[in-house]
């Protein structure tokens, strides 16, 4: 529909599509379905593939050459054409306006030579004004025409950047990712790529500008001779300021951007880890540590606002000034000049203000910005990309993965190999167990056969297409769907209310660690893939569940598939085909489980570290307990697999849902306004700044009415030297010019005092509102994270808080500017003339009736705009977090589509808001070009009762009018649609938040002194709408407690309503206080917790450990060696200062989750919760830090929640979680027999059928122990976990029945 030739038509085009989309909006909110397609040149994939080309054109020369390639020259060559071609067009378009003071000079003429009987001059004046209301047409037409293709140009140029940049994110190598963060990333897709919709606008005024500068000097010239120099001087040292501003911009913005990283990254982690945050009462200190990133960031940014200010006061006050310098060079050399002369040079002058003092400031502005950021840009798209090394398909047809010799480094620079010296062979059919300590290169391996390792010696073959599995579940925003029974999610399903169409939210939320394990299990399972990569899937389960994927996932569905797994379940080593040792990436041992058995080697020793020494094993060397699973082997379900498999199976199963949040509807109310300007200054100085525009105004305005007198008595002498009279009369002017000059001055003064405090207001206003912002979401309860993906967080942090440092501020002076010149002009119009108020009067009720009509549908646009970013965001962070399984699901392609699509559906929110505000323009400037042909012939009808002055005065307000009218009335429609980010602002600062950090009533500094811990009747959920996830909940005092229960049974809940992360129904006490009757931070600090999912941020190992520097290197070192992991640390580089990258992904999962627990230690709390904190970690470790945490929590109160049976022994009581309910069992070791059977269960993780064969229990659905002993955990425990409810204890065999009484 754009596709028309005549400009005309084009014009007509732009008025009528529109008109349907304003009809809706005057009617109802705007929905996201309500917005049109965008055009298929417009597409993200086709736009970004193009630039892409260019750029790979550039990479290849610069590679050829020995250069760095450039981003800018690709771009260049990229839109060079069209951009030139719709450059012409505002050299036509300012050449109109260097015309019309040509013709507005003729009709002054006409006036100071009236005669009644010239009709011919009539005529002739009438045919000027004819041409200066075309002109005025004309201009309106081409300035349209420019603006609705450059910005397009400039939309096209930020979506293809933004397409490159994510298909870049998708490719990059690891080492690569440790030198970048999502927050850079973030930054580069909200604040750098948004310069490039503002530089293509205004960098044609970089030659547009001069050009028009020479030809009104040249026009100058010919009216006035050579005092137009003087005023043209004045223009040349401003350029000359503004070019030296550029260089201060440009240095600004660098060191403005790298904060904003900063603050984007740490908002970033902060969300991801605000769990860790809440358990941990950081939120004060993460505050004051993103309100100093903050601070400086707005320095920064107020010192760039003041040069903005300092432009815009420049472009309010130069064209005054050049009049004022020229007149007064006029009167020093003796020259007279006409009222036409006087009212040609002042249009000629307003005509340069716009493109050669405020276009061509924005012009350096911009350009200078945007040079930084194709700068970083190009930084990015340097960065070293994952290299092909081997292909997954094979030529002959056999799938194969072949390892030879490998070494390999994650640091190029370190001196350690990560790997070395490995060698294996894996065929369909066979089983890779890979078992080692933690940090010793398991997924390293992994990442070496899918490629993200490089190897720098050896040979990696891999021939078959791969599934992935990795260790911290990846889970997708969308729904629980196509997943296999084999992954024992069945009754899973069952629990959630959507079953598996329930909508997973950002970061796998509501699923537990284990079902979120098994989704992405199930994921890679129906890829129906030749090679499965399994990275340690079973941690995150318990014995039951665990021993049920392991039988019927991985060792039947995948049997006849090459399978990789690394485990820390050493019972599952006897069914692998080959078991692989690791240590500190070597080799350690590899063979069968036989081998192993006839070698007697004992696994744990393999496992020890340093020096230390190791009690006997009996892991291996007592087989007869490890008997065979007691499913029966079953057919392969792959066919069934091959059967439900539709499609490109390696991507079209990956589906995506992201909501787009809510928008507010409406008008932005008064309220958000005075919030917005109180933000950033009181009362008192919002009042003077008040006063301080009034007073620019009337000393503005004022120079035009003394402008208007002066040139009338100019043309009294003009006339009296140069007329037929023979004496002249020397009137003395320096009353006329003192005034004048003060005028001038007055006007320069309070025009930067006026730009310079608003900047200051605006932008401490941003700041203000920034942090309150951030408070407030910190104070918000955790089910605010959850509901929010973390991309909707970061576009209030990144984008709407950019808007407000950068374009609020500048849109809003300039609306206050234009209104207040255009208030004055107006009023100045109707004193001079009063007739004038005739047409000034409908002129102003149709632009009220219009932006009232237009506002209606461009704020829903806008609020649409807002929210569609916001998808983008959360794609890419969730694409981040998981790029590993992309990659090796080879979904590069469809995650890109869907990028694509997001990034369309913004476009299309976006090409309205452009188009909407087009049309506007379009209507108002129509309008205009009828009020200038309405006061230019009325000025001639009226000629006899009207000196030339007020003639020039007038005609020269018109013509300023006719673009001020309506850039007026659009930004003032702007600043209304820019405060919507405002908007979303204060709706954040205004979250439900949770309960107070402080209450007046504070616990005793010693309380807990003995760490009891008392449910009673205790109900919890995590919304007030929500399902119960704990019922009728009760439990006991004890110092040491253990939690177990099928994964997604609820234990994780119960501590998050422990530590009040949402709160709880029923009592919780600890030593007789109500967890409810204290503040949230008095209960959480004196609790210590070590989570499943590690969180470390950016920065030291040291800063990790403790975050608040409360601790001497001594008991950090004390810490670690605790949780086993000081040997590592010591052999890093920096030790203690080893810096981490973003989420600590330079650390193994088990490493991080050691990290966390040494942190949870350093605390010395009464109370010590461990939730499954060593799942990552390998058994002989856990040993070693289980010994070390009975010793030293030997007189606190620790609950374990754990898949471990070992790590619940030592427990005083047991607690089992089933359905959201709990069972209790005492002593687990009452009985030494069964306590012997029971050890032995740890040791192996048993599966029911062989405790029953070992406790001599009947096959019937009664269990009747042998003899009368106590019931044990041994025989009830196995029973719950694996779900069968059905077991049932005859009460007469039982000495101790009361265990049962809940569950019987």
């Amino acid at each position: 529909m754009y596709n028309v030739c005549s400009i005309g038509h084009k014009q007509a085009s732009l008025i009528k599509w529109l008109n349907p989309l304003f009809r809706i909006g005057h009617k109802q909110k705007l929905e996201a379905n309500d917005m049109y397609s965008v055009l298929p040149e417009d597409r993200s994939q086709s736009l970004g593939e193009e630039l892409q080309g260019y750029w790979d054109q550039e990479v290849l020369r610069a590679q050829k050459d020995a250069q760095e390639p450039s981003l800018m020259k690709a771009i260049i060559k990229c839109y060079w054409k069209s951009y030139l071609i719709w450059g012409m067009f505002t050299f036509l378009e300012e050449g109109t306006r260097v015309v019309q003071p040509i013709f507005l000079g003729k009709m002054i003429s006409y006036v100071e030579n009236y005669d009644p009987t010239d009709s011919a001059a009539l005529h002739e004046a009438y045919g000027y004004a004819a041409a200066l209301s075309a002109c005025v047409l004309v201009w309106a037409v081409l300035h349209h025409l420019y603006f609705y293709h450059i910005q397009r140009v400039g939309m096209r140029l930020r979506v293809a950047l933004c397409h490159m940049i994510y298909r870049k994110a998708l490719c990059l190598s690891n080492s690569a990712m440790g030198k970048t963060t999502t927050g850079q990333i973030v930054s580069l897709l909200s604040n750098d790529v948004s310069r490039f919709d503002q530089v293509t606008m205004f960098l044609h005024y970089l030659w547009v500008g001069p050009l028009q500068a020479i030809a009104v000097t040249s026009l100058l010239w010919m009216e006035v001779g050579m005092p137009c120099l003087a005023g043209m001087a004045v223009l040349f040292i401003l350029l000359i300021l503004q070019s030296c501003f550029g260089k201060l911009f440009s240095s600004l913005r660098s060191k403005t951007v790298a904060l904003t990283d900063d603050r984007i990254r740490t908002i970033s982690e902060v969300i991801t880890g605000i769990r860790t945050i809440k358990m941990n009462v950081w939120e004060k200190s993460f505050i004051d540590l993103i309100t100093r990133l903050r601070r400086k960031e707005s320095s920064k940014i107020l010192r760039s606002s003041y040069l903005r200010g300092m432009n815009l006061a420049s472009f309010f006050t130069v064209s005054k000034i050049m009049i004022f310098v020229t007149f007064i060079t006029n009167e020093l050399l003796d020259n007279l000049i006409t009222a036409s002369q006087v009212f040609v040079m002042v249009t000629l002058f307003e005509a340069l203000r716009f493109s050669s003092t405020l276009y061509f400031s924005m012009a350096v502005e911009k350009v200078s910005e945007a040079i930084i950021s194709i700068q970083r840009i190009k930084n990015f798209l340097s960065l070293d990309e994952m290299s092909q090394c081997y292909p997954q398909l094979p030529s002959d047809g056999e799938m194969i993965v072949d390892v030879q010799d490998l070494t390999a480094f994650w640091e190029k620079a370190s001196e350690i190999p990560t790997l070395q010296g490995l060698s294996f062979t894996v065929r369909p059919g066979e089983l890779l167990a890979v078992v080692g300590p933690v940090g010793a290169g398991k997924s390293s391996l992994l990442g070496a056969v899918l490629g993200e390792l490089p190897p720098s010696q050896g040979k990696v073959s891999v021939h078959g297409r791969i599934a992935y599995v990795s260790q911290q579940p990846w889970v997708i925003p969308g729904t629980v769907r196509k997943v296999i029974k084999a992954c024992a999610l069945e009754e899973d399903l069952q629990l959630l209310e959507e079953r598996d169409l329930t909508e997973i939210g950002d970061r796998g939320t509501p699923l537990s660690g284990g079902q979120k394990a098994r989704v992405s299990l199930a994921r890679a399972v129906y890829q129906d893939a030749d090679i499965y990569l399994l990275d340690d899937p079973l941690s995150a389960v318990d014995a039951g569940v665990s021993r049920h994927l392991f039988e019927q996932c991985i060792h039947q569905a995948l049997q006849e598939k090459i399978t990789v797994l690394v485990t820390h379940q050493l019972q599952f080593l006897k069914d692998a085909s080959q078991i692989l040792i690791l240590k500190d990436g070597k080799m350690v041992k590899r063979g069968t489980y036989t081998e192993f058995l006839k070698s007697e080697i004992d696994i744990f020793s393999l496992f020890e570290k340093g020096n230390e020494q190791s009690e006997p094993s009996p892991v291996l060397e007592t087989p007869t307990l490890i008997s065979e699973s007691s499913v029966p082997s079953q057919p392969s379900p792959r066919p069934l697999l091959k059967d439900a498999a539709i499609g490109d199976q390696d991507a079209e199963n990956i589906q995506v849902t992201l909501p787009l949040e809510d928008h507010l509807e409406g008008k932005v109310g008064f309220k958000t306004y005075k919030n917005y300007f109180t933000a950033g200054a009181d009362w008192p100085v919002i009042i003077f700044l008040i006063l301080v525009n009034i007073t620019a105004q009337v000393v503005y305005i004022l120079q035009d009415w003394w402008l208007a007198d002066l040139a009338n008595i100019q043309r009294d002498l003009y006339f009296r030297v140069y007329g037929k009279e023979d004496i002249i009369f020397i009137l003395d002017l320096n009353w006329y010019f003192t005034v004048y000059s003060g005028l001038i001055v007055s006007t320069i003064l309070f025009g930067f005092i006026r730009s310079l405090l608003i900047f200051y207001v605006l932008v401490n206003s941003s700041k203000t509102l920034h942090n309150k912002m951030l408070e407030s979401i910190l104070r918000a309860p955790v089910l605010f994270f959850n509901r929010n993906p973390i991309g909707i967080i970061l576009n209030h942090f990144s984008k709407d808080i950019g808007q407000m440092d950068d374009l609020l501020p500048l849109t809003f002076l300039d609306f206050i500017q234009t209104f207040l010149l255009m208030i004055g002009m107006v009023g100045v119009m109707v004193a001079v003339i009063p007739w004038t108020a005739v047409p000034v009067i409908p002129l102003g009720i149709i632009f009220f009736v219009l932006r009232w009509y237009f506002l209606r549908t461009s704020r829903d646009v806008k609020r649409l705009e807002c929210t569609t970013r916001s998808p983008v965001f959360s794609h890419l962070a969730a694409s981040l977090r998981g790029l590993w399984t992309i990659r090796a699901y080879k979904a590069e392609q469809r995650f890109q589509e869907l990028f694509d699509s997001h990034q369309d559906l913004h476009s299309e929110a976006w090409f309205l808001l452009l188009m909407t505000s087009r049309w506007l323009a379009v209507y108002l400037d129509v309008i205009c070009a009828i009020f200038v042909t309405v006061v230019a012939f009325g000025a001639l009808i009226l000629v006899e009762t009207l000196t030339p002055g007020q003639v020039g005065l007038v005609l020269s307000l018109t013509l300023t009018l006719t673009g001020m009218f309506q850039w007026c009335v659009r930004q003032s429609a702007e600043v209304e649609n820019v405060m919507i980010s405002v908007e979303r602002g204060i709706e954040y600062t205004d979250l439900e938040k949770e309960a107070p950090w402080e209450l007046e009533y504070r616990p005793p500094p010693s309380w807990p002194q003995d760490g009891k811990i008392n449910f009673k009747d205790m109900n919890f959920r995590y919304s007030l709408d929500g399902p119960l996830v704990l019922r009728n909940l009760s439990m006991y005092p004890s110092e040491k407690r253990g939690i177990v229960g099928r994964t997604g049974a609820g234990k994780s809940s119960l501590i998050a309503a422990l530590f009040r992360l949402s709160e709880p129904e029923g009592s919780i006490q600890i030593d007789g206080i109500l967890t409810t009757n204290i503040g949230l931070h008095d209960l959480r600090k004196k609790m210590s917790v070590a989570p499943q999912e590690p969180v470390l941020f950016t920065g030291t190992m040291r800063n990790n450990l403790d975050p608040l520097n409360e601790h001497i290197d001594e008991e950090l070192w004390n810490a670690l060696e605790e949780v086993q992991l000081k040997y590592t640390i010591e052999h890093l580089p920096g030790k203690m200062n080893t810096e981490l990258v973003e989420s600590g992904f330079n650390l193994s999962v088990g490493q991080r989750q050691l990290v966390c627990l040494a942190r949870a230690i350093l605390k010395k709390n009464q109370i010590l919760i461990i939730d499954k904190a060593t799942s990552n970690v390998d058994p002989r470790t856990d040993e070693l830090i289980q010994k070390k945490m009975l010793e030293k929590f030997s007189k606190c109160t620790v609950l374990t929640i754990t898949h471990r049976l070992s790590n619940v022994i030592d427990c005083q009581k047991i607690s089992i979680l089933h359905f959201y309910k709990l069972r209790v069992y005492h002593d687990p070791a009452s009985n030494k027999s069964m306590g012997a059977i029971f050890q032995t269960a740890c040791d192996h993780s048993m599966s029911l059928h062989e405790i029953k064969n070992a406790c001599s229990l009947e096959e019937n659905r009664d269990i009747t122990l042998s003899t009368k002993v106590h019931i044990m955990k041994a025989v009830v425990f196995p029973v719950v976990m694996y779900g069968c409810e059905s077991w049932t204890v005859k009460k007469a065999e039982c000495q101790r029945i009361d265990a049962f009484e809940l569950w019987c």
